[in-house]
This record gives C-alpha cells, structure tokens and sequence, in this order.
C-alpha cells in the first residue's frame, strides 16, 4: 500500500516580473523577463540552447551568484514573498527547490545518505515528518526503497534521475525548479520520469519544467513560455502552443501546411507574442 502524501502547504504562485540578468557584470543573459506559475500547476519553459532557461531558474531558486551572474533589475516572489537577491538556503526554505540539469547527485554517498540530504537541517520537519516524507519518496520511487545502501554512483542515468526528484521531495518542496530532467534517457525511462512529474503534480506541488523535449514539456504543462535570447517571445496554453505553426516547425519538428490547414497560426487560440527585436517568421508583430 502506498504512503499517504504528507501535508503540505496550500499552493503558492511564482511571480516574475521584469527580470533582467547580466553574467560578469555586462552580458546580458535575461531581459526583461516576466512570467507565473499559478499554484500548484505545471508551466513549460522553451527555447533553443542559449535562450537562458537555466539562467531563469537559477536566478529564482538563489544559486545565480555561484554562476558569475547578478539580477540587474526586476523581481522575482514566491506566495508574496520575495526572493530576489535571497541566498539559495532562504528559497528552498520558502518552499522553491531545483533539480539542476545532469542530476547531480553524490556519488560516493549511499542513495538513503543522498535523501538525508535534501532534509532542511536537522529538526526542520521532525522525525514523524522526516518518516512520512522519505514513504512518500519511496512510494514515488520503489527502486530507492531496494537500493537505499547503494552508493548513488553504481546506479543507472534514470535511477539518479530519481534519485535527484526524490532528494529535492525530501525538502517538502510546493514548487519543483525541473532541468531538463529526461537528458540523456531512453525513451522508457522518460515516460516514467514523466508519470513521476504527474504524480508529484497530484500532490499539488508546483513544477516550472525546463525541458528541451518540447513535445514532453507541453504534454505535461497546463502553462507554457518560449524563450528566445533572453526573452519571452510566445507565451499561452500548453495546448494552443503544441497546434501553433511556429512552435510545432522549431520545436517539434513538424511541418505544417502553407495554408495554415492543420490548425496552426496564432489565431488558433490565445497566444500571446512579445514585441522584440528579433522575429519569430509572420508571428513578427
């Protein structure tokens, strides 16, 4: 039987506003960048390599500074509190908490020492709250319960990828910062990692998923932004975005008609274009 899901805090949005990113003091990573993630809900981030998806993350989540990079301007609140400039310890103490992209985690400890881990400090929670927590992680991934002395490094791409989700679960996060968490994976293991994002979801934790399997992304987003050099250019429903013809040519790589016949075009449904300097074909504003 599983686990009950521990209590959680009611669900929190995130609120970025106007975000402009400099790394080494002058080169312009993010700007201007706004978006929200309502409580409890799953918003996709796209864009091409470069775009600064992880740049955003790690200017919420408070680990920008360990990267060279500094918040130029703009402002970034979780349930109304403010984050911006907050150290990383402050934000997952409110709630927000990052996978980084190639999972990360420690190798030469065991998996249950990697869980023990992601707990906020020794009595942040209590020992009954630790419990329920690490069967909750355990139901969530079996595969951690059988191989908890097993040191983190034997195990396999997709089981440190769980690893990783179950680690940042033990924090009793209500909003999840995902990395491009299906890097590296074969096609099983990401659909797996997929229903795992959809069970935590269930739970009513919040999830900005930074994904470059577009296709994954919007299957799993209510919400969804794309960015393109630092900027949100196209931003809507998941669902509206997956039938644009614009996103499905650069980021599902399909090809649809001239004539906008298989339901492409933005105004098959609401959204919304960012003025810019750069272009994005006839969606140019």
């Amino acid at each position: 039987m599983n686990a009950s899901p521990p209590s959680l805090p009611p669900p929190a949005a995130l609120e970025v506003d106007d975000l402009t990113v400099v790394y080494g003091g002058s080169v312009r990573a993010l700007d201007d960048v706004s978006l929200r993630v309502p409580g409890g809900a799953v918003v996709a981030l796209l864009g091409a390599n470069g775009a600064g998806k992880s740049t955003l993350l790690r200017a919420i989540s408070g680990t920008l500074p360990l990267h060279g990079g500094s918040v130029r301007r703009g402002t970034v609140a979780f349930g109304g509190m403010p984050l911006t400039g907050r150290p990383a310890a402050d934000v997952v103490a409110a709630g927000v908490v990052q996978v980084p992209e190639g999972r990360r985690v420690f190798t030469a400890l065991s998996v249950e020492e990697n869980l023990r881990a992601g707990q906020l400090g020794p009595g942040r929670h209590g020992r009954a709250a630790y419990r329920e927590t690490l069967e909750q992680v355990h139901s969530l991934f079996p595969v951690l319960a059988e191989r908890r002395r097993q040191a983190a490094g034997l195990l396999s791409g997709g089981e440190q990828q769980m690893l990783a989700l179950g680690r940042a679960l033990m924090s009793r996060p209500r909003l999840l910062l995902l990395d491009e968490p299906s890097l590296g994976l074969a096609p099983q293991v990401v659909e797996q990692i997929a229903g795992i994002v959809r069970r935590i979801h269930e739970r009513g934790v919040g999830v900005l998923l930074v994904e470059q399997n577009a296709a994954l992304a919007l299957r799993l987003a209510d919400d969804a932004y794309v960015l393109e050099v630092g900027r949100v250019r196209l931003s809507g429903r998941s669902e509206e975005l997956s039938r644009s013809d614009e996103v499905r040519r650069l980021y599902l790589g399909e090809r649809p008609d001239e004539d906008g016949d298989e339901g492409g075009g933005p105004e098959a449904g609401a959204v919304t274009v960012a003025a810019g300097p750069r272009t994005l074909g006839r969606w140019a504003g």
